[in-house]
């Protein structure tokens, strides 16, 4: 809002320093900056007055050491996040591009969907909270919007290089270069691309999945691509959904990987570093840095409560928003390929739970006696029984965030 009301005086009135305000970066910076003062200082209040409606976690005993010294600490703080996040994009983004629009839908569809969940929990003392069926169909729900529009939307380009021998005309696009009688030029397109490492040119086309209809299967390219989302958004919500489960754990590691999007969001939507990394180049995307640093700066100023010993739980208001984040804004930079590595700590927490699930019921079946690969799923559990601290397995999880973080981008340079 702050953007297009500065935009139009700066374009009208000429303000001095307003022209800051076109610079994607800048308001990156003070979004992170805006972000970081109303989780910390607003989160206090917020904290407070969870506090005194007896907002409070219901801890099962586990086994695990220091769990039930965590009985009654507030939850829903994921609150605390979604207006950490909302508050500065509504203000420092422009709020008529559509992949900030698409943010901002998928912000509030998941806090709501986490909300609910948490709200039946706590208030109607039912341990299960939100069925199970119902999650799911929200986050379809959230995948079908997300891939549709992504398909659909006529403002959803990307820029390809086109040869043709066709020579250059005044209505022509903008010519490259000239090779011989072929003619290099860039043209905006619609596209079911997406970037995909140690893939020939990191590009791959949904459509190639259809190959095998013969020569029609273009025709049903937006399909499989709506497909994949749908896919993509349940599986990350869930990983981040499953992967709170100690202090700090899903916080810092969603930080990381926000700041590794933010970055990625940054080079695809400026068309010298997008050609410099000979990467796919998507005209806007640049906007969604501005909420990247929100969302980074949530993330981190939630941290403040959030590390041992958590002061505040995010619950399923948090964790389900942003899982249901990172799976839409990598869908939006065309990313989303390179999830299980950037996601590799939601990855193995989910991978982690099905195993042992999976092995358990197999062992049943065929035994009679169920057995367990770990200690304790998900992972971190695991680790907690073999007697680590949480402190020291949730840095441990933060440091592989990092280096998947590297690895990811580097990815972005490799053929």
């Amino acid at each position: 809002m702050l953007y297009l009301l500065f935009e139009y005086l700066h374009k009208h009135y000429d303000v001095p320093g307003l022209r800051l305000f076109q610079y994607i970066t800048f308001r990156a910076a003070i979004s992170i900056i805006l972000s970081l003062i109303i989780t910390t200082v607003f989160g206090r209040r917020l904290i407070n007055y969870l506090q005194k409606m007896q907002v409070g976690e219901t801890v099962r005993n586990l086994g695990l050491e220091g769990q039930m010294q965590k009985q009654g600490t507030p939850t829903m703080g994921g609150i605390i996040i979604l207006l950490g996040i909302l508050v500065p994009t509504l203000l420092f983004a422009n709020i008529t591009n559509v992949y900030v629009i698409l943010m901002i839908v998928t912000t509030v569809w998941m806090g709501a969907i986490g909300f609910l969940d948490d709200y039946i929990k706590v208030f109607k003392k039912n341990k299960e909270g939100l069925a199970g069926r119902f999650k799911v169909v929200g986050q379809i729900g959230l995948g079908l919007i997300v891939g549709y529009t992504m398909y659909a939307n006529p403002n959803i380009v990307v820029r390809e290089t086109v040869q043709d021998n066709v020579p250059v005309t005044s209505t022509a696009p903008m010519v490259l270069r000239q090779k011989g009688n072929i003619f290099y030029y860039t043209q905006d397109v619609k596209s079911t691309k997406t970037n995909m490492p140690f893939y020939k040119n990191n590009e791959f086309d949904y459509a190639k999945v259809l190959k095998f209809l013969g020569s029609d299967y273009q025709k049903y390219a937006g399909l499989v691509f709506i497909l994949f989302a749908v896919f993509i958004i349940t599986a990350v919500s869930n990983g981040a959904n499953i992967t709170d489960g100690i202090d700090g754990l899903a916080t810092g590691t969603s930080a990381i990987i926000g700041t590794t999007l933010g970055i990625l969001a940054y080079v695809s939507g400026n068309t010298v570093i997008a050609d410099y990394l000979n990467i796919m180049y998507i005209p806007n995307s640049g906007e969604l840095m501005i909420f990247a640093g929100a969302f980074v700066g949530a993330c981190v100023g939630f941290l403040w409560y959030n590390s041992y010993p958590a002061q505040v739980f995010m619950g399923d208001t948090g964790s389900l928003a942003i899982g249901g984040i990172i799976a839409s804004f990598a869908i939006m930079t065309r990313k989303e390929l390179l999830i299980p590595i950037l996601c590799g700590v939601f990855l193995i927490e989910l991978v982690s739970v099905i195993m042992q699930v999976s092995y358990f019921k197999y062992t049943k079946k065929k035994w009679g006696e169920g057995r367990r690969i770990f200690l304790m799923s998900p992972l971190h559990h695991h680790y907690q029984k073999k007697g680590y601290h949480e402190a020291k397995i949730v840095i441990r999880f933060w440091i592989i965030g990092v280096l998947l973080a590297i690895i990811t981008v580097v990815t972005l340079k490799l053929r």
